[in-house]
């Protein structure tokens, strides 16, 4: 997945301009419909409310509730007043260009008269005391609210009437309808959010803990200043549009500190991200101690500083949990696998040896960057070392998602084996190794009650792939990386799900150069190759080239359905935890809108240029909370409203 010369990505002609106009066959409210929460403005209320006035409403909630249970009618009282301040605008009404935003933007955010109050020095949050990370996540949000003191870029006062003198916002009653809800894939993540332009009392309703969670970084967002203010008026209904919105970290060629991993989990809640997709191990260094197969770690990690132990696994796995963020841990297999040598030589071929010999054509090279290796399916002694690996790994990780990688099989340093090439001697053929090997490690993984994810090349690479009859959709998740939505689009088709980590758009690490210590390609005098930085998967991609992607596009309402959400992803040999934070952020925060309530209007129009003062906010904020994002303008340009932009196109 890295290296330039062995990966022709083509051009795709510019997107059309279609709004994606929801994605059937979500099941984000599937509980929600059954207590009567409202799951989307289709709801009877919310259409009655576009043809009535407030008493009409009244009247029509009072007859909606004699019918239903005790549970139904708190629940309906609670929205109550939600629903009549969003009848005093558009309910899909954007965001005040005040400074007070809330990112991602939410699916529908009103706030007809915008107007803050104080928050009370006194402020208080009821909510279920039997859930550990929900209850954690409260102290941590009630904490915030009354410290984080936050200064807009913008001043707010100028947009939005403050009275101090009105009651402050005294409590949050928080209420849940599933405590039980794991943190899954699909797991529902909405929530109502109302603050009375009274003061006093706020609600947040959630399906489960992990949307409670959504709606307190909400909350979190409508209070600023110091003394602290809040949005009143306000009422938020919100759900992501996809399930799987993540972020890849491989931390094998450079090496991560937990407290890095940790910071990078809380700012991706912070964005409403909920996967952290832990890219391991690699040729380079093999980091995770496991109790079974120690060695690899102690003979394969950089060394003991640079290793990660079942406590720490199990510290970022409970973070995680508290944070809303699921942890998906991939043991790339059978190549990503030099590291592996340094315990047991005799079960990697090519280990160790240069990557592209001299003379050697690139299609005959032992790897497509330097790292050689990979798991000899001949062997017997793989499957015994490889079990071990993925009993302790599904241990260590409860997450149901197990990511088992596949990709890049490079034929040359298979080729170099004796034993391979006795096999193709004989008559056999590179594929038949990846179809031995995966058909002794997938049905073991499935037994572990996991879903195996691997990257696209297992089914799709031009020369070393497996037959689709052994990858049953069912138990089979595609992650893909390559030709955009061409690759989506043959995934979706043969009935796969999938996660789109297109390298043209998701790839954080693009545009920084290449590694390679003696490349001539820079010893120019006229300037180097300025259309990609050096890079095999340049140019840089910006937050609007991120923001931008439409991940269905071009598919059917049915293979849309199997797209399951996205990912961007950090390859490490250029980055290490002294650039993580801004090689990741704000840019992330461009993947986390587009996925959470998309990237369009509610006119069907692309809102990048709508975004990017929001994103300036966001960023402010986020810095001020520890993460060490890039700017994206100079601050002139939001304190200049307008003046940054163009009117004219650049050809």
């Amino acid at each position: 997945m890295l290296n330039g010369k062995r990966q022709i990505i083509t051009q795709h002609n510019k997107l059309a301009n279609k709004e994606r106009n929801g994605r059937a066959g979500r099941k984000e409210h599937s509980g929600s419909v059954r207590l009567g929460l409202p799951p989307s403005p289709s709801w009877a209320p919310y259409k009655y409310l576009r043809q009535s006035n407030q008493v009409s409403l009244l009247k029509f909630l009072a007859s909606y509730s004699t019918s239903t249970s005790t549970t139904m009618q708190i629940l309906i009282v609670i929205l109550l007043m939600g629903l009549l301040l969003a009848s005093a605008a558009p309910f899909s009404s954007s965001q005040s260009d005040s400074g007070v935003n809330v990112w991602p933007k939410p699916r529908n955010f009103s706030w007809p008269q915008p107007q803050a109050h104080l928050l009370s020095p006194n402020f208080a949050i009821t909510s279920p005391a039997n859930h550990k990370y929900l209850s954690s996540a409260v102290k941590r949000y009630h904490q915030l609210l009354l410290s984080e003191h936050h200064r807009p870029l913008v001043n707010p006062s100028s947009s939005v009437r403050i009275n101090t003198s009105a009651p402050p916002l005294l409590t949050l009653s928080l209420t849940v309808a599933d405590l039980a809800a794991p943190l899954h894939h699909g797991v529902d993540e909405s929530y109502t959010l109302t603050i009375p332009i009274t003061g006093g009392a706020a609600n947040l309703w959630a399906q489960t803990a992990w949307g409670a969670m959504r709606g307190l970084e909400t909350l979190s967002q409508l209070v600023w200043g110091d003394p602290s203010l809040v949005a009143v008026g306000v009422y938020v209904w919100d759900s992501p549009l996809f399930g799987h919105r993540g972020v890849m970290l491989d931390t094998s060629r450079n090496f991560y500190g937990v407290e890095d991993i940790l910071r990078t989990i809380e700012a991706m809640s912070a964005n409403k991200l909920n996967v952290f997709h832990w890219h391991i191990t690699d040729s380079h260094s093999f980091p995770l101690l496991l109790p079974s197969e120690p060695d690899l770690a102690s003979k394969g990690s950089y060394g003991s500083a640079m290793q990660y132990s079942p406590a720490d696994v199990t510290k970022i796995v409970e973070f995680g949990l508290e944070h809303a963020v699921r942890v998906v841990p991939e043991i790339d297999a059978p190549g990503h696998t030099g590291s592996w040598a340094e315990a047991y030589p005799e079960i990697v071929t090519c280990a160790n040896m240069f990557w592209w010999p001299d003379g050697v054509d690139w299609a005959d090279r032992l790897a497509s960057e330097p790292g050689t290796g990979h798991l000899n399916p001949l062997n017997p002694k793989t499957y015994q070392v490889l079990k071990n690996v993925i009993h302790d790994v599904s241990t260590l990780f409860p997450e149901p998602f197990f990511h088992a990688g596949a990709d890049e099989i490079i034929p040359g340093c298979w080729k170099a084996d004796p034993t391979i090439q006795s096999f193709l001697s004989k008559g056999g053929t590179l594929s038949e190794l990846l179809d031995l090997f995966v058909n002794s490690t997938f049905p073991y993984i499935v037994s572990l009650n996991r879903t195996v994810v691997y990257w696209e090349d297992v089914l799709l690479d031009d020369n070393v792939k497996v037959q689709a009859t052994i990858l049953p959709p069912e138990h089979t998740i595609l992650q893909t990386w390559n030709n955009g939505h061409n690759n989506t689009k043959r995934i979706v088709s043969s009935g796969y799900r999938v996660i789109v980590s297109s390298s043209e758009f998701y790839y954080l690490d693009c545009g920084h150069g290449d590694f390679l210590g003696n490349d001539s390609l820079y010893d120019q005098q006229t300037g180097s190759d300025t259309g990609n930085g050096g890079s095999w998967c340049g140019p840089f991609k910006t937050w609007q080239t991120i923001y931008n992607y439409d991940i269905t596009y071009g598919l059917t309402e049915d293979e849309a359905k199997l797209v399951l959400g996205g990912e961007v992803a950090l390859w490490s040999e250029q980055a290490d935890p002294t650039v993580l934070d801004a090689r990741i952020w704000p840019r992330t925060s461009a993947l986390a809108e587009s996925l959470w309530s998309g990237n369009r209007d509610a006119m069907g129009m692309k809102r990048y240029a709508e975004a990017t003062d929001r994103l300036n906010e966001w960023r402010s904020r986020i810095v001020a909370r520890g993460v060490r994002a890039e700017p994206i303008q100079p601050l002139w340009c939001i304190r200049n409203p307008g003046m940054c932009n163009t009117v004219n196109s650049f050809g």
